[in-house]
């Protein structure tokens, strides 16, 4: 089996408080994988959970999952994540589908934000990734 990268989470550095859910810095060494921003679409590119923040949140971080497989890379390797979404409502669904994911006492630095629109109306949320494996 691969030796898995060195990831350093700095959760709460002097000076900072605890982000909920999330480190305020990563250090890791390795190989970098980015993963495109990714929609609630299936593999046939059609929409999963139409006005439904929690199931657009799964189909997400299944795509998410997907995605960092094919370069190699688990939710193990994520150190920062993206999450865009058009209300801030879906924050707790996003959340609790990330902490299935994502291990909570070793969550990568991210960035929430609330933006108009997506590029498709029926979009919700995107989030995009980035990941480091051994090189």
């Amino acid at each position: 089996m691969a030796e898995r990268s060195s990831i350093e989470h700095h959760r709460a550095p002097d000076g900072l408080a605890a982000g909920p859910g999330y480190s305020h810095a990563i250090s890791a060494e390795g190989r970098i994988v980015a993963v495109a921003g990714q929609a609630a679409l299936d593999a046939e590119g059609n929409l999963v959970g139409p006005g439904d923040a929690h199931a657009q949140a799964e189909r997400v971080f299944e795509n998410l999952r997907l995605a960092l497989a094919a370069a190699g890379a688990t939710f193990a390797d994520v150190i920062k994540l993206g999450v865009y979404m058009t209300d801030t409502a879906y924050l707790p669904a996003i959340r609790e589908v990330r902490d299935r994911h994502i291990d909570p006492g070793r969550p990568p630095a991210s960035t929430a934000v609330q933006v108009t629109s997506l590029v498709r109306p029926e979009f919700l949320l995107e989030i995009d990734a980035l990941a480091v494996v051994p090189a």
